[in-house]
């Protein structure tokens, strides 16, 4: 019973991560395609893990909608931005500037090994 618990706490599906904006250059700013810190990842090489995993962003909204105020916008990793660890993505809806510097759960599926 003690081994159950102790492997509930440490097994998780999703690593985390955070949403700092969107792709830009000087001037224009790209909303299809935004840009995800992953969380424990500080190189461009260990970002190649991570290319093609789902990314879910959740968030409450004010109203409840199948018995449940959370909801959920899901998206996709499609490739490593600069040498930092951060990873681009596409979400099947642009997220919302509000949700900048919030968190997001990078699924450990589609596998790729």
């Amino acid at each position: 019973m003690l081994f159950v618990l102790v492997c509930l706490k440490h097994c998780s599906l999703y690593s985390k991560g955070r949403f700092l904006g969107f792709k830009r250059g000087q001037r224009n700013q790209h909303e299809h395609t935004a840009l995800i810190q992953l969380e424990n990842v500080s190189s461009k090489e260990e970002t190649s893990y991570y290319l093609g995993k789902r990314i879910a962003y959740l968030y409450r909204a004010p109203a409840a909608k199948s018995g449940s105020k959370v909801r959920c916008i899901w998206g996709r990793v499609t490739r490593s931005h600069g040498n930092s660890g951060v990873v681009r993505a596409k979400f099947r809806h642009n997220l919302p500037p509000r949700a900048m510097g919030s968190a997001v759960r990078i699924m450990m599926y589609p596998s790729n090994i």
